[in-house]
């Protein structure tokens, strides 16, 4: 961000986001057109093909740290590609159907050496699957006080038991972490976090179904479930303190992602009014259509500044907790607001799935519960405000 210009994109970034574009218009796009309007992911045969030129482009796994194999871009950057990167029908819960290379749980990165090698680095060179597991059947918002799958210590292992919900990919992922109360009187700081590998006896996920058809949730299930202390990550009761930036800092792309189907479901509702004619008039010429799309489009403008002044303030170093809520905040509400606009501009074709109008509109409805609801984050917005 230039202090005397705001926010300028360098020529770099821009002819990055220009390509990212190019790819999901020529690549995602047609695929996503001839397969099930509700699959959760491209075919495997369609997907490594353009996965492997995106590869040999340097655009692969582009927000992850060099040393890995990412691409060590910050977090503004990616704000401004994962907008991008949404604008098909799987965008909400699956940008760029994952072509773009898929991630770890950041939490990895506060490991060991070893465990950032092991674990992110062959997600990165693999672009396996993989889960984050916190919420439990007992809530989510607050781990601190809901978290009551057990980890106990027996030796060189713990042994852990309990029940998480809403836990994706977990049936599919080759590994992910897990977050389990090791001290049941120390709060906050009796969380710990462990790593689990895909087959580990005792872990069991089984896949539930919700509104959202992408990274289909899980209800998993820890049954004396043996973990080496070697995938402890972190010291213990640490858990918690090992995600306070790390996940915060996920939340300017997850608000990237709203602003980025926003805009192209903005985009279908302008071309369908400047085609579309009722007794002998085109929507586009009727007041309460036109004012239906400027507000769409102030409501999204504003969702994205939100959005590129917080992951500006996180690059720099700043603290940007508050700026994460309401990033969050404003940009899934906003996302609601104007896909509910789109569905009713194009009447019939908006709830039939032809079009990708009607996914959005029931995966949109989630983005204002995932990642925290909002209720939750006016809290955080309301402390810092009185603080």
């Amino acid at each position: 961000m230039d202090a005397d210009n705001g926010f300028v994109l360098s020529p770099e970034l821009s002819a990055l986001r220009d390509q990212v574009g190019k790819i999901i218009r020529e690549e995602i796009i047609p695929i996503e057109a001839r397969i099930d309007p509700d699959a959760p992911e491209i075919p495997e045969e369609e997907y490594w093909p353009i996965a492997h030129k995106v590869q040999a482009a340097g655009m692969w796994c582009m927000g992850e740290p060099r040393e890995y194999g990412g691409g060590g871009l910050g977090t503004f950057d990616m704000c401004v590609l994962t907008e991008e990167m949404a604008q098909h029908r799987m965008g909400l819960y699956n940008p760029g159907c994952g072509v773009f290379g898929r991630t770890s749980p950041p939490v990895i990165y506060a490991g060991s050496e070893e465990q950032k090698r092991t674990y992110a680095g062959g997600t990165i060179k693999n672009a396996w699957h993989t889960f984050f597991a916190i919420t439990e059947p007992s809530g989510g918002s607050d781990p601190a006080g809901s978290i009551q799958c057990k980890a106990v210590r027996q030796g060189d292992t713990y042994v852990l038991n309990g029940t998480k919900i809403f836990i994706s990919h977990a049936h599919d992922a080759e590994w992910g972490v897990v977050f389990t109360r090791t001290d049941a009187k120390a709060g906050r700081k009796g969380i710990t976090c462990f790593i689990i590998n895909k087959g580990t006896p005792g872990f069991t996920p089984r896949p539930i179904r919700t509104l959202r058809t992408s990274a289909l949730p899980n209800e998993v299930h820890f049954d004396d479930c043996v973990v080496p202390i070697a995938n402890r990550l972190g010291p213990e009761g640490e858990g918690l303190n090992l995600c306070l930036d790390l996940l915060t800092r996920l939340r300017f792309p997850y608000s990237a992602c709203n602003v980025g189907v926003g805009v192209a479901a903005l985009r279908m509702a302008i071309d369908h009014a400047k085609q579309r004619s009722t007794f002998g008039e085109l929507l586009a010429k009727r007041q309460a259509i036109q004012w239906m799309l400027a507000d769409s489009e102030v409501d999204l403008r504003a969702a994205r500044w939100l959005t590129w002044e917080g992951a500006w303030k996180a690059d720099r170093g700043e603290d940007f907790r508050t700026e994460a809520s309401i990033a969050k905040l404003y940009s899934s509400e906003v996302l609601g607001r104007v896909i509910d606009r789109v569905v009713q501009i194009h009447g019939g074709y908006g709830v039939s799935k032809e079009f990708p109008i009607e996914r959005w509109y029931r995966e949109a409805r989630i983005r204002r519960i995932g990642e925290g609801p909002s209720e939750v984050h006016r809290m955080v917005i309301a402390r810092s405000l009185l603080r």
